[in-house]
């Protein structure tokens, strides 16, 4: 089996791995929302897909070409474990442990989250190694790029992250200060299981440092790697201060599998309410419950009007009574 760019691959038939496929997908291997994926086959990551794919020859479809439309972690790891299998099996629990940091910021290995850190520094237009050209072209030809360009660096990335310090040790660093900051109770996290939510907050005082990651661009206090694997709740609101975001996990977009996230609610009708209570200082704005880790924040003014206390009250509120809007998973 090999990889063929999305890009060119016209109505050749194929495996889709992570992504959405087209008329002339065979077989997808991909938590994506209604991916068509075989039940028997689904898991959290694409990558551990794919993994229970070649674990079961009963599923298997005789077709030589793997894709991707996108490129991230995730489906680098699953369009590598497809075409390498025996290498790919070698290394199994680490290369999931990379797909997991990249696309749920979450890791058990702290090789895995450099691994994903340097991944996402050659991905990064302003700060990749890779030719500078490779970020101009239409970002369909730009991922099928990535994916020629990193698929045979991949191993070696993961056999040596050492060899690629200079690519994550500034990530690490982030990383290693928000933990800190986690287990001395500077940045405190407040759980609410039944609401599945997350109540972060952090130190008035804390500068924030800019982080890449595919699913997110962000600017964090606190590195995304560090709050995600310190709690399981899919639903975050970030609190420093007068300064509120809340934030759907990328877990809540896909067939995640292992347990079932609670329901993304629309967040529009509350983000009116609060507008209104700003009286004109700013406006709250929702990304909207289909992007992929879409927030909720105030634009116009950095500081909200609304206490903290009355703020949480409220989103706590509008989550425990708000229908569903968001269903990824295939019917079955």
């Amino acid at each position: 089996m090999h990889f063929e760019p999305f890009n060119e691959i016209g109505d050749t038939p194929h495996i889709l791995v992570d992504g959405t496929g087209n008329e002339h997908t065979v077989l997808a291997l991909s938590h994506w929302p209604k991916s068509g994926t075989p039940a028997a086959l689904k898991e959290d990551l694409s990558a551990e897909i794919v993994f229970k794919y070649l674990d079961h020859p009963e599923h298997h479809v005789k077709i030589e070409a793997a894709t991707n439309n996108h490129f991230d972690e995730d489906g680098l790891i699953g369009v590598y474990t497809l075409i390498n299998p025996q290498k790919a099996a070698e290394r199994r629990e680490l290369l999931i442990d990379v797909a997991s940091a990249g696309d749920f910021g979450t890791y058990k290995e702290r090789e895995a989250a450099r691994v994903a850190f340097t991944l996402a520094r050659y991905a990064d237009a302003e700060r990749s190694p890779l030719d500078a050209g490779i970020f101009e072209q239409p970002y369909a030809s730009m991922g099928d790029s990535l994916y020629l360009e990193l698929l045979p660096r991949l191993p070696e990335m993961v056999a040596h992250p050492d060899r690629f310090r200079k690519h994550w040790e500034e990530d690490e660093a982030l990383l290693d200060r928000s933990e800190r900051a986690i287990r001395s109770g500077k940045i405190s996290i407040r759980e609410n299981p039944a609401l599945d939510l997350a109540v972060v907050t952090l130190p008035d005082e804390t500068t924030p440092e800019g982080v890449e990651r595919f699913t997110q661009n962000q600017a964090p206090v606190c590195h995304p790697l560090a709050l995600h694997t310190a709690t399981e709740r899919f639903r975050l609101l970030l609190v420093q201060g007068r300064t509120y975001e809340f934030q759907y996990r990328y877990e809540t977009w896909v067939q995640y599998v292992s347990r079932r996230p609670s329901p993304r609610v629309d967040l529009t009708p509350l983000a009116a309410d609060l507008s209104g209570q700003e009286e004109g200082r700013g406006t709250w704005e929702f990304d909207g419950v289909d992007q992929i880790t879409p927030g909720m924040r105030l634009t116009g003014t950095p500081e909200s009007r609304i206490a903290p206390e009355r703020f949480i009250q409220q989103i706590e509120s509008f989550l425990s009574s708000a229908p569903p809007a968001w269903d990824p998973y295939d019917s079955e």
